[in-house]
């Protein structure tokens, strides 16, 4: 828990609920959201406060799933200090020894942005991402008040995968990774992952968040695979093995 502050320091924060609208991860649900509003002064105590309890952030807005009859999108997060990676992990790791990992700041780079464009082409098309333009990108991705950093990885000097990361009091916050779609057998996610929980671990931090699961999608269901992991509850964060 950030550091002077607790959930009662939150009991005046307006919160703002969306409409209704297609779910994007089960089709056939109704989603809504609720928004910390966005004309709060934000700071990395009171996100790290929020993301103890479920939130998250997209670009400057800080949110977390509130629909109607269904709780599907679980807040989870890997404790650094416990995981240990599984034998596909362990391979992942093995097969990308040879990328070149390194933290940059969190700056707009027409290369990174190409990047992002090729992965939103191949893995969105059609899905309301695909065609952003640079505005866009830094509106999704990018924050005026966090700590976010960009973990670039690059083969012999090829870019090949970015890793959005927000820096917590106590813990680094996987926001997006997007990567190059002709490499899908490097598993470049699952890699960024592993690189976020290690440099967790230097940090002396205790935790990564890694946003909703929904044991229902196939697409979030990677993060089950970083073990142990916690998922949050109405008692709390709980322990998964």
């Amino acid at each position: 828990m950030a550091e002077g502050l607790s959930m009662a320091d939150t009991a005046d924060l307006d919160l703002y609920i969306t409409p209704e609208h297609p779910c994007h991860y089960l089709p056939e649900r109704q989603a809504r959201t609720v928004f910390v509003d966005p004309a709060l002064a934000m700071d990395e105590p009171l996100y790290t406060l929020l993301a103890t309890h479920g939130f998250r952030r997209s670009g400057p807005h800080v949110y977390r799933p509130h629909c109607e009859g269904c709780q599907a999108c679980v807040p989870l997060r890997v404790p650094v200090r416990g995981f240990k990676p599984n034998r596909t992990q362990k391979r992942v790791m093995k097969r990308d020894a040879d990328l070149r990992t390194r933290l940059l700041p969190a700056e707009f780079d027409p290369e990174h942005f190409a990047l992002y464009g090729r992965y939103l082409a191949a893995r969105h098309a059609g899905g309301g991402m695909d065609g952003e333009s640079p505005d866009d990108y830094r509106q999704f991705l990018l924050s005026p008040w966090g700590k976010t950093s960009l973990l670039e990885m690059r083969l012999d000097g090829r870019l090949m995968g970015v890793a959005v990361t927000d820096e917590l009091g106590d813990a680094l916050s996987a926001v997006y990774t997007f990567y190059d779609p002709d490499v899908e057998e490097r598993s470049l996610g699952t890699y960024a992952v592993l690189m976020q929980i290690d440099e967790a671990r230097r940090r002396g931090l205790s935790w990564v968040y890694l946003g909703y699961w929904i044991a229902e999608s196939r697409k979030m269901s990677y993060k089950a695979q970083f073990r142990p992991f916690e998922t949050l509850g109405t008692d709390g964060w709980q322990a998964k093995s």
